[in-house]
């Protein structure tokens, strides 16, 4: 794939929402372009740590693939893998753009109805408004934290 091509299968940006009373949430337009460029619109939810993840289902499989092959000799990761790979939901996006987010892993990551979704390049993270404000804040804390990162990186 050209290097043009993988630029447009990026997600970037923040923004706000509020889940409807079932439990759905509106992907924004942006988002929902980017995702225009993957082969399925199939997105894969699951609950990671403080918040959830959603991966166009070709991203999933490579994280998929990657655990299967070499996870289970990793110490840890088969708990890891049980936590992760348990709470994995496909799911389609609606005419509306909305998916709707299981009971179960709104509770897991504390989700009730704010939330804020940050495009991560080949995903995007769902977290409670109040989770993302405080770990938005300690990045921005300890934004020197990274400069050796960066450096590395040729960013820096």
């Amino acid at each position: 794939m050209e290097n043009s091509d993988l630029t447009g299968r990026r997600f970037r940006g923040r923004s706000e929402h509020a889940l409807d009373i079932k439990g759905r949430l509106n992907i924004p337009a942006r988002f929902r372009d980017v995702l225009a460029r993957y082969d399925s619109e199939e997105l894969m939810l699951t609950s990671w740590g403080a918040h959830l993840r959603l991966f166009p289902v070709s991203q999933w499989e490579i994280i998929e693939n990657k655990l299967l092959t070499n996870g289970r000799e990793l110490t840890g990761m088969t708990n890891f893998i049980r936590l992760v790979v348990s709470g994995v939901t496909p799911c389609l996006p609606d005419k509306q753009g909305r998916v709707l987010i299981p009971p179960s892993l709104r509770s897991e990551s504390g989700i009730i109805k704010d939330v804020v979704l940050t495009g991560m390049l080949d995903h995007v993270e769902i977290w409670d408004k109040d989770g993302w404000n405080l770990e938005n804040q300690a990045t921005r804390d300890n934004f020197g934290d990274y400069n050796e990162s960066l450096a590395k990186l040729g960013i820096f």
